[in-house]
């Protein structure tokens, strides 16, 4: 009986296997080419941006969002006022309040006309075809999925084709009627607009107007018609009725909407989002700039090595340091080659700040794993570290728990800000963090801004907080990694990981032995 049922989950197996093994993309499904409309200088935003354009003809005009409810009314206000097209780009978009809240603005979009292509990595979408084919059923909505998985169920039976869907696309964008987007480290989710009670992510994007614009527009196009974006039919499960499962999408948006209405964070939204339609454009500071990403040939194993790569034009920026670089990545895995070249800049006089998450505030255990070994090595060679601590201040949180008469209580906070400044100058912003991912794997985004204004702005906001919201690593006299913490009154050296406790350690501990390194 026990062999007879062996078999039988033998026989199952192995069907399954058979199944995952044919599951396959049609990535020579058909689609139209499109790209991003030229004449929308008549639409609400290219009035309102003309002007300022014609005083600054070699200029773009930047202005950051750290806030992350700003950063989320920002947003809505684009899509709301946007009357021709939108263009956006996200590595994940999730099923919470805030997804359907910024998927039901899109589709309100498209029902008054507006072109809306929607380019999304598949990272996250599981369960999400219906959804997906629902919202492409529209006549004035296009979702396309970049470098989908084939095995729509269970991923990990994706195992077959981990050479290519390993690879991802971790670019966020938007951009409305091609005269103004917003690009940066925020994916669409309540973690990075201080929507959720337990954990948020601090974060920053940059508003962008001007030549940038046409800029993110040409790179979204280049994504959007590349061979791996692929229309929703070439991959999902499709629904037998998508007129009618996008009636019924439309009501579980409507009521995630209206549960949202009902909280203390509708109150702090409103507010920001009444200072956005009142800002005014003095706000934006004016510089010239580089913009910098990945050719989408990156997600392409057999076209990887030779693609355009964003690491040219980063370290031609770092190279240029003279006197200070200071790096702000949530995930920081700088392997030896990494260690030597921070080194480098350390040992011709330029002084090195890294920027990272605590292992008691970061998301992802497992790439802090692959940061630990190389601590001390960077101290030693002159680097300042500095772990952001897990009850960080957050902007934006202390807003809703303020609408709340206080009784939100204090999330958790991880750092998700990914960024560089090089001698209070240049100042870089995107989705690339220092790691073998965003090197070698991940697709990436981000814009190199040549402003002291906005460069010495975001130093002066990280120092005034530095003891507040990040430990010193240091090395005690016997060579030994400690932390400072200065956030109270005396100052305290602690000797462990801080705010953590043995099975997290222990669990860093079981990552570090693993040969993962490279795909972390």
């Amino acid at each position: 009986m026990n062999v007879r049922r062996l078999s039988c989950r033998l026989l199952a197996w192995s069907a399954v296997l058979l199944l995952s093994g044919c599951a396959s993309v049609d990535f020579d499904y058909p689609k139209v080419e499109s790209t991003a409309l030229q004449s929308t200088g008549e639409t609400y935003f290219g009035r309102q941006l003309s002007a300022r354009d014609d005083r600054h003809p070699d200029e773009s005009g930047f202005y950051l969002l750290s806030d992350g409810i700003d950063a989320l009314a920002v947003r809505i206000l684009m899509i709301k006022r946007a009357e021709r097209t939108l263009d956006a780009q996200y590595y994940l978009i999730t099923n919470d309040d805030i997804g359907f809240a910024f998927v039901g603005a899109l589709l309100q979009a498209a029902d008054r006309g507006v072109r809306v292509r929607l380019l999304l990595d598949d990272i996250q979408t599981q369960g999400y075809d219906a959804g997906m084919a629902a919202l492409d059923s529209h006549p004035n909505l296009e979702v396309r999925i970049f470098n989908p998985f084939g095995v729509r169920g269970v991923r990990a039976l994706n195992f077959t084709e981990l050479g290519r869907v390993n690879r991802r696309m971790h670019n966020k964008s938007i951009t409305a009627d091609n005269q103004i987007t917003i690009i940066g480290g925020r994916n669409i989710a309540a973690e990075y607009f201080a929507a959720r009670i337990d954990v948020n992510f601090g974060d920053v994007d940059v508003v962008g107007i001007g030549p940038i614009v046409r800029d993110v527009s040409d790179m979204f196009d280049t994504y959007w018609n590349h061979r791996l974006a692929a229309p929703v039919p070439a991959f999902a499960h499709m629904p037998d009725d998508p007129a009618g499962e996008l009636e019924r999408l439309r009501g579980r948006i409507d009521a995630s909407v209206q549960r949202l209405r009902e909280t203390a964070y509708a109150v702090a939204f409103k507010e920001s989002y009444d200072n956005a339609v009142d800002q005014e454009l003095d706000t934006f500071t004016w510089s010239a700039y580089e913009l910098v990403y990945d050719s989408p040939d990156k997600a392409d194993k057999k076209k990887a090595k030779t693609a355009d790569s964003i690491v040219t034009s980063l370290d031609k920026a770092v190279q240029s340091a003279q006197w200070e670089l200071i790096v702000i990545s949530p995930y920081f895995v700088p392997l030896k080659s990494g260690v030597s070249y921070l080194a480098a800049l350390e040992a011709r006089g330029v002084d090195v700040v890294i920027v990272t998450n605590s292992l008691a505030a970061t998301n992802h255990a497992v790439v802090h794993s692959g940061y630990v070994p190389y601590r001390k090595a960077l101290l030693e060679s002159g680097v300042e570290l500095r772990e952001v601590r897990p009850d960080a201040f957050v902007e934006g949180v202390d807003r809703v728990e303020q609408a709340n008469r206080g009784g939100a209580g204090a999330s958790l906070a991880t750092l998700h800000t990914k960024a560089f400044i090089v001698d209070r100058e240049r100042f870089f912003l995107g989705s690339f963090n220092w790691d073998p991912r965003s090197v070698d794997i991940n697709t990436e985004l981000g814009v190199i801004m040549d402003s002291p204004e906005l460069a010495e702005h975001a130093v002066d906001r990280l120092m005034d907080s530095y003891d507040a919201m990040t430990y010193e690593v240091v090395l005690n006299d016997a060579g030994k990694v400690r932390w400072i913490d200065r956030s109270g009154e005396e100052e305290v050296v602690l000797d462990k990981e801080p705010q953590t406790g043995f099975w997290r350690r222990f669990a860093v501990g079981f990552y570090r032995i693993l040969p993962i390194k490279g795909q972390l």
